[in-house]
């Protein structure tokens, strides 16, 4: 079972990776790349823009991102034990910062990266 979310940008502007990183690094998160595009990468790698998925790292668990037309997904597998949630959920808010985007909330609408995060359970907040 998996759980996603999609993080919109206006004007499908996408962030650089070094952008993302950066936004990771504001909540205590050093997301290490695995994957890009379905290829092993070097832990230190730069993903090259127009990447289509990207298997990252993170404390709680692998989150992956997904490019999709006008936005990238957000993307858990397997169990969702709180720490892989407080992860996920760090994820979505550090590229919602770094690309000015907008993250779809449960209900639908569109929250920018700070409503996203006042909208968290207690329990899954990074």
């Amino acid at each position: 079972m998996g759980l996603q979310r999609t993080i919109r940008f206006p004007n499908d502007s996408r962030p650089q990776w070094e952008s993302v990183r950066l936004a990771f690094a504001r909540v205590s998160e050093s997301p290490v790349v695995r994957m890009i595009d379905d290829l092993p990468a070097f832990p230190d790698e730069i993903p090259e823009p127009g990447w289509r998925e990207l298997r990252l790292s993170l404390t709680g668990g692998m989150v992956t991102l997904r490019s999709t037309p006008g936005g990238w997904d957000c993307v858990i597998w397997g169990n969702a034990e709180v720490g892989l949630l407080k992860s996920w959920n760090a994820a979505c808010w550090a590229v919602a910062e770094a690309g000015k985007g907008s993250v779809v909330l449960d209900d639908g609408a569109l929250g920018t990266a700070g409503e996203f995060r006042e909208r968290l359970p207690l329990d899954q907040s990074f």
